[in-house]
């Protein structure tokens, strides 16, 4: 059933404190922490053994199935084992803002883990906002706006900025990075110094699989440029013009969004958003359309291994 009427929002994430290997607790209770996942947007799990990192693989099985591949990367990692990746490395002062995994790309994943190995000494969380709710924040001119233009994302691979195209696609087959743009919808342009700039046009709201409900679904403040620190930004600029940027979004005709614009939305997230300080071993799932994640400044180790599963177009 369609649900188009807000609602109050439940508490992200719904928290299951226990003991024991958190595997048996995930294959026991299954269908009713998938119920949660669903309704909350978000679950963690605490106090269990997770079980290193074949112990992680394990539990993303036994909720959702197989991993997934990361292709199309937009932040550095560094791949642990099989599909299971480091959380995004940007030095430990950079605020990762609000977002939602792959949702510059035709096809994203439905849920995501986060299993917490180390936890940082302060601040590290990562932070969840619902995207119900942030579509409901944002005053309804800005919004209908980008239902009528949509959005577009540009992005530079080069070899001295942002990531290389070949790290990126996973291959250093020009043919074969055409085939993958071909399939997800985004237009590759080869430039001078072997490198390449993608343009893709995506809708700003999608609804959800199960509920039905419209969320505000895209990666517009994260690539945004004034999501960059000043200082980086105007020397960017500078350097590259705002067509040279790793990462950039425009209305959908190619027309600039205003930052006022942006840190509207930024704020609707902001609004939105709650967190949590990460514990040994925590186990966090989170509904990649329904939630969206970010990542705090932080000081000492955090080391977040990260996954993800349920490949979706959305329809």
């Amino acid at each position: 059933m369609t649900i188009d009427t807000p609602s109050a929002p439940l508490a992200i994430p719904f928290v299951v404190d226990g003991a024991g290997p958190a595997l048996d607790r995930l294959r026991a209770d299954r269908t009713a922490l998938r119920d949660r996942l669903t309704e909350h947007g978000a679950v963690l799990l605490r106090g269990f053994d997770v079980g290193g990192t074949d112990g992680f693989e394990s539990c993303v099985r036994a909720i959702s199935g197989e991993l997934l591949t990361y292709v199309e990367q937009s932040s550095p990692r560094t791949r642990i084992k099989g599909n299971v990746y480091t959380s995004t490395e940007y030095p430990q002062h950079a605020e990762i803002p609000l977002h939602n995994e792959m949702s510059y790309q035709a096809i994203w994943p439905l849920t995501l883990f986060f299993h917490c190995v180390e936890p940082p000494q302060t601040q590290g969380a990562t932070p969840l906002s619902s995207t119900r709710r942030v579509y409901e924040l944002i005053d309804p001119a800005v919004r209908a706006e980008f239902e009528r233009r949509r959005w577009m994302v540009v992005r530079n691979y080069g070899e001295d900025i942002g990531l290389r195209w070949w790290t990126a696609f996973g291959t250093e087959d020009r043919r074969e990075v055409e085939r993958l743009c071909a399939a997800g919808g985004v237009e590759p342009e080869w430039r001078e110094g072997n490198a390449l700039r993608t343009t893709a046009v995506r809708d700003v709201v999608h609804r959800h699989p199960k509920t039905g409900v419209p969320l505000w679904f895209n990666h517009i403040v994260l690539f945004h440029e004034s999501s960059l620190a000043p200082t980086v930004r105007e020397g960017l600029l500078d350097i590259y013009g705002c067509d040279g940027l790793p990462n950039n979004t425009y209305y959908g005709d190619g027309a600039p969004i205003p930052d006022e614009v942006v840190a509207h939305l930024r704020q609707c997230y902001r609004d939105a958003s709650t967190r949590f300080d990460y514990r040994r071993d925590d186990l966090l799932i989170v509904d990649n359309m329904a939630t969206a994640h970010g990542r705090e400044p932080f000081t000492g180790p955090r080391r977040i291994a990260v996954a993800m599963s349920e490949a979706s177009n959305g329809g």
